[in-house]
């Protein structure tokens, strides 16, 4: 199927039609960072204490502060302890209040937190002592999610297409993202963010493959990073909307919902047609292309399309290839290497802006605008110096970043803060580049197989992140010296890729590398072509040799 090329040039590289399409794939991608990050503003820390309710049975007339100061020790600045009470006790208020109480216990019945605040996850399940931790395990099964999606929905889309994968990913984030603002228990909070989160991975590798499969060689990294900024914009709109609603379960529902608006992709949303011809289905593939076409205002010349016939069929490729072939393990291998680092210095940034010592708000207002010119920098770097040297660089300097924060002050939160922001920056833009140099490194029969497994590999790390940051009590500079040195390794190993610039996309799994397209749209003057001796008078294109 060498002549796909020869077909997208026909019908327009980055027409009317793909600017459509790329609007369409964005739409999904702005809730995708209120997945992701929104659990950081459910769980802001806020004063607790025991509830010691229980001696207001023997002094019902006592004063708040009177029973704090009789019920709670204090710790070494004073302050009433959060996870331990004094032991209840069946003596006299006189007696409690002549001999004090000596014997310590954790916190028994529950805690109390400032009245009037509003309701978020670490009041409402309780999430502070010894249950503070499944705040981060919980975002580990949300990880979780990811990397299942990648397992389940990489594979699924090779196998039964693009759009059906889409169109299923989109219905299961509108109903469980919205089935979680009613969640009674935290395990089955829990367990509706992991669904939500595979998803969002299948929403993630179904646009890319959409994304790269409907443009020419030259537009492939603007259409994925174009769509990739929906990201960026979203976890603006996140800092704002989280700063505005302060109840967690309207603010799950204001980040979930609005995925409903989108079932009009049932009607507008087309498949593959390059993934089409690979399964053999000719005719559903002219239709999509003439389609294109049209709408581009472009003819495709009818020769063109009768090379696309079933005998030309692709052999199938399946995801023991990526193993068996030898140009395709090491694809695999250090590709995932490259995702893997990617995921674990961007969770490990994006997760921790509580512990910068600045206003949350505000650094996610920073976090999420830095993504922007982040993936936007991305077109143009990958055009200028490729993509082997971009994902590299980017690879290195975001892992140097956080180790240089490391040796940083800990009463210095505005220069931790500056070199996270360069640190996620320079994540964000390595992560875009690694999901544009992957599916064109990957066979169109493997491609969303390839992904996902990839996919898989940034899942696992973003599983670990969160737990690493638990690390931090035994010292504070240890998850960063970990977020720091695992994207430094995988930008070492980024040299021994091939590069992918200006090459066409590899259909099957044959080809040891891709290669340099030898096409450029060049389009003809209006004149006479004889061809099965009818006079075609029209504009064409050709394919000439590159300079």
């Amino acid at each position: 199927m060498t002549e796909f090329g020869d077909l997208i040039s026909a019908l327009g590289e980055f027409g009317l039609y793909q600017k459509l399409l790329i609007l369409f794939l964005s739409l999904p991608l702005f809730l995708n960072p209120f997945q992701m990050i929104g659990q950081v503003f459910m769980v802001v820390d806020v004063p607790h204490h025991c509830d010691t309710s229980w001696i207001r049975a023997i002094g019902p007339n006592l004063t708040e502060e009177e029973q704090l100061n009789l019920t709670l020790p204090r710790d070494a600045d004073g302050e009433y302890e959060q996870c331990s009470m004094y032991s209840p006790v069946d003596w006299d208020l006189g007696s409690i209040v002549a001999y004090g109480l000596n014997a310590t216990e954790k916190c028994s019945s529950g805690w109390v937190y400032p009245s009037g605040q509003p309701p978020s996850l670490l009041t409402e399940f309780d999430l502070v002592c010894d249950r503070k931790d499944l705040n981060d395990i919980s975002q580990s099964i949300y990880m979780l999610g990811l990397l299942l999606g990648a397992v389940i929905f990489g594979p699924l889309s090779d196998r039964i297409g693009r759009r059906p994968i889409l169109l299923i990913t989109i219905l299961l984030h509108g109903l469980f993202g919205v089935g979680i603002a009613f969640v009674p228990h935290f395990y089955v909070y829990m367990a509706f963010r992991c669904v939500v989160g595979a998803s969002v991975s299948g929403i993630m590798i179904a646009t890319l493959a959409l994304a790269t499969e409907w443009v020419g060689v030259s537009s492939r990294p603007k259409a994925v990073l174009i769509s990739h900024c929906c990201i960026a914009i979203g976890q603006i709109l996140l800092a704002g909307l989280s700063y505005g609603i302060r109840n967690w379960r309207l603010l799950e529902i204001a980040g979930s919902a609005p995925m409903f608006a989108l079932f009009f992709y049932i009607w507008v949303l087309p498949e593959s047609a390059r993934w089409l011809v690979t399964k053999g289905r000719i005719e559903e593939a002219k239709k999509v292309l003439q389609k294109a076409a049209a709408i581009n205002k472009r003819t495709i010349p009818p020769g063109l399309l009768e090379q696309l016939t079933p005998e030309k069929q692709t052999k199938s490729g399946s995801a023991l290839d990526l193993f068996r072939k030898k140009h395709l393990q090491k694809i695999t291998l250090i590709m995932s290497c490259a995702w893997f680092a990617d995921s674990l210095v961007y969770y490990g940034l994006s997760l921790n802006v509580t512990s910068f010592g600045l206003d949350i708000y505000l650094t996610q207002l920073a976090f999420g605008a830095v993504e922007l010119p982040a993936r936007i920098c991305c077109i143009f770097l990958l055009q200028w110096f490729g993509r082997r040297k971009t994902q590299g660089f980017l690879l290195l300097l975001s892992g140097l970043m956080c180790l240089v924060i490391t040796g940083i002050p800990e009463d210095q939160p505005i220069a931790t803060t500056v070199l996270a922001i360069i640190g996620k920056f320079t994540a964000t833009a390595s992560f875009s580049t690694s999901y544009v140099y992957t599916a064109e490194l990957f066979p169109t029969v493997v491609r969303q197989t390839g992904v996902g497994l990839c996919s898989m590999s940034a899942r696992v790390a973003g599983i670990i992140a969160p737990l690493i940051h638990l690390l931090e009590q035994y010292h504070r500079a240890i998850p960063m010296a970990i977020f720091g040195c695992a994207p430094v390794v995988g930008g070492l190993l980024c040299v021994l890729l091939p590069e992918t610039r200006g090459t066409d996309l590899v259909d099957d799994t044959g080809a040891a590398s891709p290669q340099l397209s030898s096409r450029r749209p060049e389009i003809l003057s209006t004149r006479d072509i004889t061809e099965d001796g009818v006079d075609l008078k029209k504009d064409v294109y050709r394919s000439s040799e590159s300079e």
